[in-house]
């Protein structure tokens, strides 16, 4: 029989790794919250939730991390503020 055993080297209990979980949280609730049609709220829980995987790429150094985040933060602030727009009448 083989055995996999996969060792961790990711640090616990760091800023990075509560920053980390409660962004995933944040995601999955998110997820959630869209499946379900609950709108704006949901766009919030996913900019939350990207703005720490964005600080999470920061700490890390990862320029795909940051890339990636930053995108999706882009893309949820633009759906906030057409829901804002609409919502004022501006």
């Amino acid at each position: 029989m083989v055995e996999n055993k996969m060792n961790k080297i990711t640090p616990t209990h760091t800023f990075d790794w509560y920053v980390k979980w409660i962004s995933s949280i944040f995601i999955v609730v998110a997820l959630l919250l869209t499946s379900n049609n609950v709108y704006p709220t949901n766009l919030i829980f996913h900019f939350i939730g990207l703005v720490g995987w964005f600080i999470v790429g920061w700490c890390w150094h990862d320029r795909a991390l940051m890339a990636l985040n930053a995108i999706g933060i882009s893309i949820m602030a633009n759906g906030l503020i057409i829901y804002i727009v609409d919502v004022l009448k501006i």
